[in-house]
């Protein structure tokens, strides 16, 4: 595979081309950005592949829906229904779309919508619902819309600084877009992350003086959720780790540090998964899955737990986080 994105490097040249052109175009306003009155907030990345951004929302939510109206915007990836759609108890996973569908379950009192035109969708928000703030998931390279705030998310063993454009590498973005984020969190980074490398990799980065360069890692809840309820419980069962995410790497190394064995069933990200894989599935003792997963799963497994899991972040700088979300959500428009 590697080889393979080497040789198609002449593509990657053209589609880089094609990105400089398209964010000039915005930059030189012939293509139109449009700032809402709702405050927004962005959340995204310009890679492809997993950054964390789905327990970056969470994090929001919890942090701003104890004071603020808050609704959730997404495009609903791969999901089974067109155009704008405003989630209600009825709405199922695939019209909703995993994503969205795992944070309406999990914060039921908060508005849930899905339009890949976000104009649209934020529109339709103001109309419908009134927010105070809308959360933007995974529109970073969306500039059709200008969000009044942006966290841009950016994997610890993948940085964008490091990476190259599509398909030789996995930027879907220019790094110089970097530039537009207010916030900068590195995730997914090792626990034991020395100081000397956070500035290294701030270097790296070439963050500009207003942005705030976060380090965050991933924390996995040892109380499962479903058929089993423990990690302990784990290490007795025959367990089938089930997986449809871009990354599951830091999952299978946290398993890993636990002592717990398993048998690792990878499939794409977002994957749907077929009547047949379903019997297959039936068939294994005990599966663990993540969050996720577990929304497309839960009504055609009962084998079936999920690990939960959330960004953490050192030195407690999540206090800069909250810092800089409540100036700008007390910020006069």
């Amino acid at each position: 595979m590697q080889v393979l994105r080497k040789l198609l490097f002449p593509i990657s040249l053209i589609y880089g081309l094609i990105v400089f052109l398209r964010n000039r175009f915005y930059d030189v306003g012939i293509f139109s950005s449009r700032q809402f009155a709702t405050k927004t907030i962005c959340v995204g990345n310009l890679s492809v592949g997993g950054t964390g951004k789905t327990p970056m929302i969470e994090l929001l939510v919890r942090e701003l829906s104890e004071n603020y109206n808050v609704a959730i915007l997404s495009r609903g990836y791969k999901r089974k229904s067109e155009g704008f759609l405003l989630s209600t108890e009825q709405t199922t996973v695939e019209e909703l779309g995993d994503e969205p569908f795992q944070i309406k379950t999990k914060f039921p009192k908060i508005t849930v919508a899905v339009d890949a035109d976000r104009r649209n969708g934020i529109s339709q928000l103001e109309k419908l619902i009134g927010p105070d703030v809308i959360l933007l998931d995974d529109a970073f390279q969306h500039r059709k819309v200008k969000a009044g705030f942006s966290i841009l998310l950016t994997s610890y063993d993948n940085l964008y600084s490091k990476d190259w454009y599509l398909p030789t590498g996995d930027l879907r973005d220019s790094k110089r877009e970097a530039g537009r984020a207010d916030l900068i969190v590195v995730t997914k980074c090792p626990t034991n992350l020395l100081s000397s490398e956070k500035n290294k990799i701030r270097e790296s980065l070439h963050s500009k003086p207003h942005q705030k360069v976060l380090f965050s890692y991933l924390s996995y809840n040892t109380e499962l959720k479903g058929d089993i309820l423990t990690l302990d419980t784990l290490k007795v069962k025959n367990v089938t780790l089930v997986t449809g995410i871009a990354n599951p790497a830091p999952l299978v190394k946290f398993l890993n540090s636990e002592g717990i064995t398993f048998e690792h069933l990878k499939y794409k990200d977002h994957h749907f998964f077929t009547d047949q894989e379903i019997d297959v599935l039936k068939e294994k003792e005990c599966i663990l899955t993540t969050e996720k997963d577990f929304v497309r799963l839960e009504t055609k497994l009962t084998n079936l737990s999920y690990i939960e899991v959330k960004h953490e972040f050192f030195d407690n700088t999540i206090e800069l986080m909250k810092k800089e979300l409540l100036k700008f959500m007390t910020t006069i428009s």
